[in-house]
């Protein structure tokens, strides 16, 4: 097996299903619309948009979550403003109980900065936010006594689109295949974090618009740079220019993946496919195959 089709499959494989993706829909399109009927007095899937890996289209299989940015009426905010205490919790508390009124046997929890609708197939996270002024957004915050905090979702598929036009599609089937490891090796990395990891080490790579033949280098060389890192390093949140700084509980799982990486395509090099493809399922499981 070469190189570029075994990658192939690979992305293929971590495709959602046709049923899987209409599932999906039907379980976020029925939430926007149970929040427009309240809020706007309307049926429509407007004032809501997708965000996350649905809205960057970098959502892989087994099924996640589906993340929604639902956005509120100015009057809502002006109505929560008038109230003592924490503000954002009852603002949460409030949609929760709008969902609970048409997805009664669903359970449901309203914390952090989400509504959490949890149906069996997919979770939906509903993020209530207010627009400003300035395109971004407020979302809230429940901890330490409630707080809003500005996000800017449209920059960050920006960058995630960008990133991907101008490497020719791999910064998306990069950002894909490292999920998949994330999930099968449980790595303690968030997915926001991997997307942002993927575009900085692509914008740099000298192959970033070659085609799938160089995608073992390109896991290889990925998780090189990530093991590089230190646990004060930090990425950059497009937009809001918020820094995060990465830690280093994922380290080791790093580190053991770019060893089985190096393995992989030492073998891929001297054409023993079968035992490359041994190497690649320690680190993505029995998704990518082995010949």
């Amino acid at each position: 097996m070469e190189v570029s089709e075994r990658f192939t499959r690979f992305l293929a494989n971590l495709n959602l299903t046709p049923e899987q993706r209409a599932d999906g829909i039907t379980k976020h399109s029925g939430v926007r619309q149970c929040l427009n009927a309240r809020y706007y007095g309307s049926a429509s899937l407007a004032n809501s948009f997708l965000v996350g890996s649905w809205g960057k289209s970098t959502e892989i299989r087994p099924p996640r979550d589906i993340d929604v940015m639902y956005v509120l009426p100015y009057e809502v905010y002006q109505r929560f403003e008038s109230r003592p205490g924490n503000k954002q919790s009852q603002l949460l508390q409030e949609v929760k109980g709008v969902l609970e009124g048409t997805y009664s046997t669903t359970g449901m929890r309203g914390d952090g900065q989400v509504v959490l609708v949890g149906f069996t197939s997919y979770s939906v996270e509903v993020v209530p936010a207010f627009k400003l002024k300035n395109g971004k957004y407020w979302i809230c915050n429940t901890n330490d006594g409630g707080s809003y905090k500005q996000v800017d979702p449209d920059a960050e598929a920006l960058a995630v689109k960008t990133s991907n036009d101008i490497t020719l599609g791999n910064t998306r089937d990069l950002i894909r295949m490292m999920k998949c490891w994330q999930t099968f090796c449980s790595v303690p990395l968030k997915s926001f974090i991997i997307e942002l990891l993927s575009i900085e080490f692509l914008n740099s790579w000298q192959y970033k618009g070659k085609s799938s033949v160089y995608y073992d280098w390109m896991v290889r060389e990925f998780l090189g740079a990530l093991v590089a890192k230190h646990s004060y390093s930090t990425v950059v949140v497009p937009g809001t220019l918020e820094i995060i700084v990465l830690g280093d509980a994922w380290k080791s799982k790093a580190d053991t993946a770019w060893e089985r990486a190096k393995k992989a395509c030492q073998f891929e090099a001297a054409h023993q496919a079968s035992l490359a493809g041994t190497e690649w399922q320690k680190i993505f499981g029995t998704d990518i195959p082995t010949g």
